[in-house]
């Protein structure tokens, strides 16, 4: 799945365990101009760096997988949750460098008259 938007909250690292470390964001995302939702996602061991590239206004695509759970507490009742698990980044609103000078397009050798006459070309 994916979401485009602009970032409005980073959060540290959080080490949780020895082995398990997540960091979260949140985006402001609005698909109708009068009412925005803000989003959090949440990222994952090595895909905590993911951010670091990023400041609070960016524009960003998230691509993210939607994960649910059922967690019973202790007195025995189920509770539901979901995770917005991003796992990849991109700015929006720049556009990639353009080049205006064109290309070097060389003209291949054998393509290339060898005299007026029409050269060694077979044709």
């Amino acid at each position: 799945m994916n979401i485009s938007g602009k970032i409005t909250v980073i959060f540290d690292t959080a080490q949780i365990n020895d082995a398990f470390k997540k960091r979260e964001f949140v985006i402001e995302y609005s698909d109708n101009s009068q009412y925005s939702e803000l989003i959090k996602f949440e990222l994952f061991q090595d895909k905590c760096d993911l951010i670091n590239d990023f400041k609070v206004g960016d524009e960003v695509g998230v691509e993210f997988n939607l994960k649910g759970r059922k967690w019973t507490d202790q007195q025995g009742v189920d509770k539901y949750f979901n995770t917005l698990q991003a796992w990849r980044l991109e700015k929006k609103g720049d556009s990639p460098a353009q080049n205006d000078a064109s290309p070097d397009m060389k003209e291949p050798e054998w393509l290339a008259d060898k005299d007026d006459n029409g050269g060694d070309l077979p044709f």
